[in-house]
Formats: structure tokens, sequence, C-alpha cells
């Protein structure tokens, strides 16, 4: 069969698309169509959630589809090839500050690792329980380790596990066990000035670090509270139980082994970044000052090679404890491996920057909140997104960036604080994710605790209290940071 014709006009479509696509643009760019913003907009959730869930397609490879989609639909409202790179580097641009301190977040983590502080905070932290207390005792050390690590993964894999063990010995069901691990490690990650999702939520809402931070102690603290109360109580029925501290009693030894753990020395370069952070010193010295104490206590005091440090802050390898799962958490961190996030980060934020800069967003969340009358139904729509998104794409940090650009004309339209906007959709989003079985984290939460997503949410009540607990004070009108925003006024036009 004589396929040179076939060939031919394939050529011709593709020499005409190419024409298209890079004719310089003569006319002003009209505004999208309602339904033109519901299909883009669609059709990226649908490529993400199809590409994740039914090809497990990498979340890279999926963004490239859809920002090839929506410069498709930008090209189609008369926006030229330059004007849509512009409207990519414009998005990127004004993200330059967080995208410095995830480079920072990576050496952060791999020098405490090197220079014990890690290892101490363990040590000491598992000296703590006891069989009534286990319950709370085990949701602050995972808070505190979250914090420190800025991992809730991490934390679940390491303290976790060893919990899981020492709460079947002591007659603990597993799936209250496995909640609190949850609550406490995503507590410790949504407050940690380290953590990728932390960074990520601020640097969507183009707010400030620590303002984001502050903005959250409003909600998270007394959800926290909450939460510790209820384990505390649940944790008494089992005061009688037998414990099993031979676990405990292996890693503590192991961590021994392998570090000098001195707290006045070993502690130092968290004490540093928690007091450089409160006096509000910029993110980027506080870090930058934090590693350099971590990799001088490295080689002064624990007498690592100093060649190894240094080449840690680039790429970080496993301990040698002898202990596979602390051997992971303690070759965590490292420039390389903020990597997969920064990279997905900046997609995303090429993506939102057709979006918004295209109007497809405008137009979009023109249709979404025109129901929405008062500022609290704001807060409470922006939650709902966030978890929304959660179930439609199965991660976090898509959800989180795509909801920030979603709503965050809205909140400055509104004179809304940066912030509101920034704690509201990690309560949407980052607080969720581990509840729905689906998601990447509900995933290996299931899979490295060895308890159903299903059999844990209802004791993860950290999880799920939070984003009640600030539904409420937004309908009260308490922690808007802002006394000229009232919670009941009507939203304008």
């Amino acid at each position: 069969m004589n396929t040179t014709p076939e060939l031919s006009k394939i050529l011709l479509q593709s020499q005409l698309f190419i024409c298209w696509a890079t004719m310089p643009d003569t006319t002003s760019p009209s505004t999208p169509s309602p339904a033109q913003a519901i299909l883009c907009f669609g059709v990226v959730i649908a490529i993400i959630a199809i590409g994740l869930f039914l090809f497990a397609i990498d979340l890279h490879s999926l963004m490239f589809l859809c920002l090839i989609w929506a410069t498709v639909n930008a090209r189609l409202l008369g926006h030229s090839s330059a004007g849509i790179r512009q409207l990519m580097s414009s998005a990127i641009s004004r993200a330059l500050p967080a995208i410095y301190i995830f480079i920072l977040i990576g050496m952060v983590i791999a020098s405490f690792m090197h220079s014990g502080t890690i290892a101490t905070l363990m040590y000491f932290g598992l000296d703590w329980l006891s069989p009534g207390s286990f319950l709370a005792v085990g949701m602050l050390l995972c808070a505190l380790m979250s914090m420190a690590t800025g991992t809730a993964w991490g934390t679940a894999g390491t303290l976790g596990v060893v919990f899981i063990g020492i709460g079947g010995t002591m007659g603990i069901p597993l799936p209250i066990v496995a909640g609190m691990v949850v609550c406490g490690a995503t507590f410790g990650d949504k407050m940690s000035p380290i953590s990728d999702t932390t960074n990520l939520a601020a640097m969507s809402a183009e707010t400030d670090l620590y303002r984001h931070i502050y903005s959250m102690l409003f909600t998270t603290a007394p959800s926290f509270l909450l939460a510790l109360i209820i384990f505390t109580l649940i944790g008494l029925g089992y005061a009688d139980g037998d414990f099993g501290g031979e676990e405990i009693g292996t890693i503590r030894q192991a961590l021994s082994d392998t570090y000098l753990l001195y707290p006045l020395i070993s502690l130092i370069p968290i004490f540093l970044l928690a007091i450089l952070s409160i006096r509000r010193v910029p993110a980027e010295i506080t870090m930058s000052l934090s590693v350099l104490a971590a990799v001088i206590i490295a080689v002064a005091y624990q007498g690592q090679s100093p060649v190894a440090v240094l080449n840690a802050l680039w790429a970080n390898t496993p301990g040698s404890t002898g202990i596979d799962s602390l051997n992971d958490l303690l070759g965590r961190g490292g420039i390389s491996s903020m990597s997969w996030t920064l990279m997905l980060a900046l997609m995303a934020l090429a993506l939102g920057g057709i979006l918004h800069g295209a109007g497809f967003l405008s137009v979009l969340l023109a249709g979404i909140i025109s129901r929405v009358q008062r500022v609290a139904t704001l807060i409470a729509t922006t939650i709902c997104s966030g978890f929304v998104g959660n179930l439609a794409m199965g991660e976090a940090y898509i959800s989180i960036i795509l909801t920030c650009q979603l709503f965050r004309s809205k909140y400055e339209d509104q004179g809304m604080d940066k912030a509101l906007l920034s704690r509201s959709v990690e309560e949407g989003s980052t607080l969720t994710t581990g509840l729905i079985p689906w998601t990447t984290a509900g995933a290996f939460y299931a899979a490295t605790l060895g308890v159903p997503v299903l059999d844990y949410v209802p004791f993860a009540f950290f999880n799920y209290l939070n984003a009640f607990v600030s539904i409420t004070m937004a309908a009260l009108g308490i922690g808007l940071l802002s006394r000229k925003i009232d919670s009941s006024r009507q939203l304008t036009d």
C-alpha cells in the first residue's frame, strides 16, 4: 500500500500546527468563557488523575502534558508564544525566594543528621515512654521528630514503626497507634520551617514563610492540644500494659554507638534555628547559619570527615547503625533530595502562570465562589477545595499549588492576609492527604505502619479536627490576623 500521500498529509498538518503555534500575535488576547475555563482546568485535573491512578506515570511527565494543553488553550485565546513564556517566567520569578529556601532545606536536614542533632532528639525522646503515657508521649515525639527533620514520612518510617511494635506488645489496637503516629508526624511536618509542603504553601500563596507558620499557630495549636488530650485519655486505659522496651533499647544503643550525644553541643544547630526563627531573621540567613553550625559540630565534635560532611550537603548517604529503617532516616537530606519537589514546583508554577495569566483561573474562580457570601465561608471553601484536590489528584503538592493559584486573587481582592490562604490550603491539602487511601501519603502510611488507611482514619484526630477548628474560628472571627476583617461581612463582587 502506498503511504506516501498519507505521510505527506501528516507532515503538512504538523507544519501548519507549528506555524500556528509560533506565529506572532496580531490581536489582543480574548478572555476565556466559563465553558472554556472549566474545560481547560478539568482536562488538567483529568490528566493528573488518570495518569497517576491508571498508569502510574510520574507527576513531572504529567505536568509537561498539562503545560502543553494549557499553552494550546492560551494560543486559542490569542496569546503569543512569547507572551505565554512571559506568563510562565513571571510566576516562577515571584517564587525565587522560596526556591532558595528549598535548596537550603536539603542542606539543613543533611547537616543535622551528621551533627548528631536528630540522633540526640531520638535518643533522649525515646527514654520518656511509659505504658500510661505511651500514646501522648508518642505523639509528642513524632511531632518533635517531624519538626526537626521536616518530613512526616521519615518520622513514620522510623519512630512510627517502633511505636507500632511497642503498642502491639502493650495490647493497644494498632489503628489507634497508627492514628497517633500520623497525627504527630503531620503536625511536625506542617509546622516545620524546613518542610517542603510548608514552604510550598507559603511560596504558592506568595506570603512570608514565618508569617505562614505564625498564621497556622492560631488553628493548629488548639487542634493539636485537643488531639493530645484525647490520646492521653485513651492511653490511661492501657496503663497496666506490658512495656516492650527491647526495641527501644536496641535503637538507643545503636544511636549511642554511632554518635556523641551530649545535648548542649549536638542540639546547638536546632536551638540556633529556633532562636533565629523566633527573632524573625530571614529564613535564608537562619538556615545558612544553622548549616554552618551543624557542619562544624559534625567535624569537630562527631569526628567526621570534612569531605564527607560537605559532600552530604549535596547528596547524603545512609547511616551505619545496623538498623535499616534508622539508616534510611539518617541518610535523608542534601540538595539533591529536594530536586523532585523543586522541579515539580517549577513546572506547576509555570502551569499556574498560564492558567492565571490567560484568565482561566479568574473565570473559573468567579463560577466557584459566586455563591460564597462571607469571609468565613471563603476560608471553608478553600479548605474543602484542597481536600477535593487530594481526592482528585492523589498528591498534596499539586493540590497546594493549584488551590493557591485558584483562590489567591480573591483573597487579595478582599484585603485578606495571604497567610490566611496558605494556612487554609495546608489545612485542606497537607492535613488530609494521609486520610485518603489512594494518595501517595495514604499509601505510604498504610504500607509502612501495616495498618489500612480506613482503619486508622477515625483515630487521626488532629488531621480532621484542624479543619473544623479553623472553620469554627473563622466563623467566630478569631485568628483572621487583621482587625479589619469581619468573618460575617459580605464579600464584594
